[in-house]
């Protein structure tokens, strides 16, 4: 039988373990801007530390997933001049440590399985990440003859963490989204339980992403906590957006980065990010930017702010 899982750990200190940061886009689509610097920001970060960069393929959700757009990403990350350490993680093939890590979950009594509908939830106030915030309809039992049909965690207490770049946060857990799901109706494992699961098996030290990420992030450290996994440290980027505020995605027909040409999406990214490459740079190899990037990276030159428009990206 398992152990049980202990309580949640507080925030560890990462000042002498190596720095192990990662890339993790979805194969929703080609690669935009956006993951463009969040791509930059990240491996920048990983390398100015002297550490390693991964990059997983976060194709858990497989209805989602476009054929090929793996293997573009791949491809656009080599012409732009990533290179990333190890293999390539896919969640895809990730099914059974999921699944071992929700029974642990379950075996401890802190996931329950669920019977309501996405309509049964449609009026319920909207949690921070824009999802429905769960009323706590079957956390005692399901309902006389309903069948279970997702699988929910306990959400309890108040996570607060500071944000290298958003600065101090607290989430009161279950006042914002209350019991939150890890394996969906559909059989899919949520994004939520998948993320913690990688990282930790990883040993990811430092998440450095988008700050469309940042409301999601409570949840990942309580289930980092309710397996016993040490918490990494955070920096969410700014996020860029189109002229009308809206995330650049697939949905709002973001433009693929490959259709301009990589000193120039390379220096437009360090630019969002703070950074100042100097004109010259357009011109010359693109590894003379990449070497201009590592030498005078600066998490704190990272505007303090949730979003900001991509000015000829979007």
């Amino acid at each position: 039988m398992q152990s049980p899982i202990p309580a949640p750990r507080p925030r560890v200190d990462h000042s002498h373990a190596p720095y192990v940061g990662r890339f993790a886009p979805s194969p929703s689509g080609a690669l935009h801007f956006g993951s463009l610097v969040a791509a930059v920001g990240s491996i920048l970060d990983a390398r100015a530390h002297g550490g390693r960069w991964l990059l997983r393929i976060e194709d858990v959700d497989t209805p989602r997933t476009v054929p090929g757009a793996a293997e573009g990403i791949l491809a656009t990350l080599e012409r732009f001049g990533f290179e990333w350490d190890g293999a390539v993680v896919r969640q895809s093939e990730r099914g059974d440590a999921y699944a071992a890590a929700l029974a642990r979950l379950c075996t401890a009594g802190l996931a329950y399985p669920c019977a309501c509908t996405r309509r049964e939830l449609a009026d319920q106030p909207l949690a921070r990440d824009g999802s429905r915030r769960y009323p706590g309809t079957c956390r005692g039992g399901l309902p006389p003859g309903r069948a279970g049909r997702a699988w929910r965690v306990r959400a309890e207490g108040v996570v607060r963490f500071c944000d290298a770049v958003q600065g101090e946060q607290e989430i009161d857990l279950a006042a914002d989204a209350g019991d939150y799901v890890v394996k969906r109706a559909d059989g899919l494992f949520a994004y939520q339980l998948a993320v913690v699961v990688d990282d930790a098996e990883a040993g990811v030290t430092h998440v450095v992403r988008g700050a469309d990420l940042l409301d999601s992030t409570a949840r990942q450290i309580h289930l980092l906590g309710l397996l016993g996994q040490p918490v990494p440290a955070y920096a969410h980027l700014p996020l860029a957006t189109n002229a009308a505020g809206e995330k650049l995605s697939k949905q709002t027909l973001a433009r693929a980065i490959d259709a301009h040409p990589p000193q120039v999406a390379l220096m437009a990214a360090l630019r969002f990010l703070g950074h100042n490459p100097p004109d010259m740079l357009a011109t010359a190899p693109l590894a003379e930017t990449w070497a201009w990037a590592r030498a005078h990276w600066s998490l704190a030159a990272v505007p303090r702010r949730r979003q900001a428009v991509a000015d000829g990206f979007s």
